[in-house]
């Protein structure tokens, strides 16, 4: 059985057991969280698609841990104006692990 949620502005495919980095949830290290925003749910042939979520699915995931993902470099370079900008940028993410998917 797996579902396809939206948390964050992006839409992921998960699977009970898996283990996946979304945007950052203010959410407590060992809590759990509910997604309700479920687009769709496969189970074997048995496919459910949500107009634009499913009513009352709801996929169950408890909080791993916080972090920040790796460095992203910026550079803004005009050839011949001597100018170059450099910035970067690190993604904060919440790592969930997915405990149950209810239709």
């Amino acid at each position: 059985m797996y579902a396809v949620i939206v948390t964050g502005g992006k839409q992921y495919r998960v699977m009970k057991g898996e283990t996946l980095r979304v945007e950052k949830l203010e959410a407590e290290v060992g809590s759990n969280v509910d997604i309700d925003k479920v687009l769709l749910i496969g189970d074997g042939d048995k496919i459910s698609v949500g107009a634009p979520n499913i009513a009352g699915a709801l996929v169950k995931a408890t909080v791993k841990s916080h972090g920040r993902l790796d460095k992203v470099r910026i550079v803004k370079f005009r050839r011949r104006k001597h100018h170059r900008k450099q910035m970067g940028h690190r993604q904060y993410f919440t790592e969930l692990e997915i405990t149950g998917i209810t239709a």
